[in-house]
């Protein structure tokens, strides 16, 4: 600190950070985005870190595209990497054409499972014994539009988003909406006014739930083409990061806009530190990569990858490195702060 004369003659008082006091930075500087593993069919999803620091992801085999290669259909995979190893193994298959995945706070793996020939449900893993249940698959006894994304809260309640990309199955439900699945079973609709959501997480206080808006203007990707085979044209809506006061009660009201992506196509996954900053995947065409936001939406950090989807943090002690899916693969990057992960029951 020290003390400096203006011309009015007034002593100013300025704060001088040394190098051990400037704020560090969220990506330490040099830290390299390393691929772990490249072996997915279409579109890898969903990554999220088991208690024991295996690591668990969504491989999403369109089946348009499946059919386009003239090969049997794929039925979708999680895949399990053991950063011990370096090597990747199929740990279920079929997956129900599960995207998001989450641990519980007793270590239960929480699948949201999607629909073109998926699930269209959510399902929990029994990881000691390996039986699966399915906790919710109907919302008013009509099946789910498509489930994508989860986030658990302290108190056991689980929330997903329930849009639609793509899949040949009706739509039942009348919107594509947020919902929260309580411990006692029962499912509650609490977002109706994200546009198409598809990440969620919440913050470290509990006193926030993070919805992405992605509306890419389709229903059914790979399905809208022309006589000449071509893409035909749509029109994309929101693409925003929402921030939505969430009551102890689980209920959930909107508060405000913290990013708007337009013109350009927005965030996919996202997931916290424990000082409640935001990593978001954007798949932006122009600058995709991974956006580190503060909770009020100021952006301070970026990580350069291809198109992304989601984003989860190790545990122990690799609680500082960040998992990133991209494309067909599964990358890892270190950084300088710790992900905020459930606490283990007690």
């Amino acid at each position: 600190m020290r003390l400096v004369q203006s011309g009015l003659g007034v002593l100013l008082t300025i704060l001088v950070l040394g190098p051990s006091q400037a704020a560090e930075p969220i990506v330490p500087p040099g830290a390299k985005l390393e691929k772990v593993f490249d072996g997915g069919m279409v579109l890898t999803e969903g990554v999220a870190v088991a208690p024991d620091g295996m690591v668990y992801f969504s491989d999403i085999t369109f089946t348009h595209v499946a059919r386009d290669k003239k090969i049997p259909i794929e039925a979708g995979h999680i895949w399990k990497f053991d950063p011990s190893t370096g090597k990747a193994t199929i740990f279920r298959s079929p997956s129900g054409m599960s995207n998001g995945l989450k641990f519980d706070a007793d270590g239960n793996l929480i699948a949201a499972e999607g629909a073109d020939f998926g699930g269209r449900r959510v399902t929990r893993t029994d990881m000691k014994t390996g039986k699966s249940y399915i906790i919710a698959a109907t919302f008013e006894d009509r099946p789910l539009n498509s489930p994508n994304d989860l986030a658990i809260d302290e108190k056991g309640r689980i929330y997903f988003s329930d849009p639609r990309y793509l899949g040949p199955e009706s739509i039942d439900q009348p919107i594509q909406a947020v919902y929260r699945i309580d411990t006692d079973g029962s499912i509650h609709r609490i977002i109706t006014d994200a546009g198409k959501p598809n990440g969620v997480a919440i913050s470290p206080d509990q006193k926030t739930l993070y919805v992405v808006s992605n509306d890419n203007g389709t229903t059914a990707i790979g399905r809208l083409k022309d006589k000449d085979g071509k893409d035909q044209p749509t029109k994309k809506g929101e693409m925003t990061l929402l921030a939505y006061d969430l009551a102890a009660d689980g209920t959930a009201k909107f508060r405000k806009t913290l990013v708007d992506y337009a013109p350009f196509d927005g965030p996919d996954g996202l997931v916290v530190d424990k000082e409640g900053n935001l990593y978001v995947a954007i798949r932006a065409e122009n600058k995709p990569g991974i956006y580190v936001y503060s909770p009020e939406g100021k952006e301070l950090d970026y990580i350069k990858t291809e198109i992304p989807t989601n984003v989860g943090f190790g545990r122990g002690e690799a609680s500082k490195t960040l998992y990133i899916t991209a494309g067909k693969s599964l990358y890892r990057i270190q950084v300088n702060k710790e992900g905020y992960q459930l606490p283990p029951r007690k």
